[in-house]
C-alpha cells in the first residue's frame, strides 16, 4: 500500500472553491478505486497551505484509478471546476510508504 501525499498552494481567498473541490473528490476518489484519507484547507496559520491524502495499492492501480478519476462525470467536472476558476496555484504530489511500527505491518495507514 502506498499513500499519495498531495500539497496545495491555493488562493486564500478562494478557500471556498477549494472546499467545494475537496468535497467532490470526497465522492469521485473512492468509488473510482483509492482510499481516500482526507482533504485539509487551511484553519490556522498559513492561508495558502492544503492537502490531500489517500492511500492506493501501487503505482500500476493508481494509473488504473486515475484513468478511471478523468472518466468519471463527477471527476471531468472538478478537474474542469479547479481550471476555471484556478484557486490552485501550485500542486505537488508524493507517493509515500508507511515504515513505522506497529502500523505498517498490515500496510495500511
Amino acid at each position: 500500500m502506498i499513500t499519495c501525499f498531495i500539497r496545495y498552494e491555493i488562493d486564500p481567498f478562494a478557500q471556498e472553491d477549494f472546499a467545494t473541490y475537496a468535497r467532490n473528490w470526497g465522492e469521485a476518489i473512492p468509488r473510482n478505486g483509492a482510499d481516500l484519507i482526507g482533504y485539509f484547507a487551511p484553519h490556522e496559520g498559513s492561508s495558502t497551505t492544503a492537502y490531500g491524502l489517500y492511500n492506493i495499492e501501487n503505482l500500476a492501480a493508481y494509473e488504473v484509478y486515475r484513468a478511471r478519476l478523468k472518466a468519471d462525470p463527477l471527476g471531468a467536472e472538478n478537474f474542469r471546476f479547479a481550471r476555471e476558476k484556478r484557486f490552485i496555484l501550485k500542486e505537488d504530489r508524493i507517493f509515500l510508504k508507511n515504515v513505522s511500527a506497529p502500523q505498517a505491518k498490515g500496510g495500511s495507514r
